[in-house]
């Protein structure tokens, strides 16, 4: 069949490299600065940007180069699709709808930005299915609602260690609430209109990630579910969370492990995992 449509998203969406090239997802990279140093997000090792934020020295965020936008959607052109649906990190924690749309403004097909209101898996799993849709030769608009179909039962749940790195990049939402706990509390987060939101305190990291795993089971309950455990340099608890995830969750589609966004660790800081759980 002949797509019709093209689907770009952005890094935050942490969809693994090769899962986006197969399903035809293009992911336009968002930016960091570290220091006097500003690049696209992959090309500061994940390690110096660890060190870096240990040591407090400056680290920031910015939405994708608009070269990047416009190459991503001139080759959706070029390639003889009618439309582009650009799906992306929430407006409320990014600017990069803005620059998306910016740019789309200045392609001379539709260029569709949709602003998922979240990030992390929760948007790579709207990407893939938009992407899937797209590949049976669907509509722009059947394409944005498979989309939207999989945001709106998406749930992204996340621990931290500390709220600091949230605190310092203004990312941190109704969750400043917390800001002030004793070290030995470990906040756990979720997405709630397209900002970072408190849902619980825990004593001890051990518990606060269990509760994380049980919070993540209950949510996925009885339906057919796709579970994605994200980190930011925590692969080997990652890998364990996933683990016991795998024998609690009985009607799972596909569960991964995948690294986070840098630009997301960046914010939670390193040492933080996330679940997505996204019924199919």
């Amino acid at each position: 069949m002949t797509r019709r449509v093209a689907v770009v998203t952005d890094s935050t969406s942490c969809l693994p490299r090769k899962l986006a090239m197969l399903a035809g997802v293009s992911v336009v990279e968002l930016q960091l600065l570290v220091d006097d140093r500003f690049d696209r997000e992959t090309g500061i090792p994940v390690e110096a940007l660890v060190t870096a934020m240990r040591a407090r020295r400056a680290v920031a965020t910015a939405p994708p180069d608009p070269d990047a936008f416009l190459e991503a959607y001139q080759k959706a052109a070029d390639s003889g699709v009618s439309a582009v649906v650009s799906l992306h990190i929430s407006a409320r924690q990014s600017r990069t709808c803005e620059v998306a749309r910016e740019v789309a403004a200045k392609v001379e097909i539709p260029v569709h930005v949709v602003d998922s209101a979240t990030t992390g898996m929760s948007l790579g799993y709207a990407a893939l299915a938009a992407a899937r849709a797209a590949l049976l030769s669907a509509s722009v608009e059947q394409v944005i609602e498979a989309a939207h179909r999989r945001l709106a039962g998406s749930t992204e749940l996340i621990y931290v260690d500390t709220l600091e790195y949230l605190y310092r990049g203004g990312r941190i939402g109704a969750a400043a609430a917390l800001v002030g706990t004793a070290l030995s509390v470990k906040p756990l987060l979720t997405i709630a209109n397209g900002q970072v939101a408190p849902v619980q305190r825990v004593l001890g990291a051990d518990r606060a990630i269990g509760m994380l795993i049980a919070m993540a089971a209950r949510r996925a309950g009885h339906r057919r579910v796709d579970i994605a455990v994200e980190h930011f340099g925590a692969a080997a608890r990652a890998a364990e969370m996933a683990k016991t995830l795998g024998s609690r969750v009985h009607n799972l589609r596909e569960l991964m492990v995948t690294p986070a966004s840098a630009v997301i660790g960046a914010h939670l800081g390193p040492g933080a995992l996330g679940i997505t759980v996204s019924p199919v």
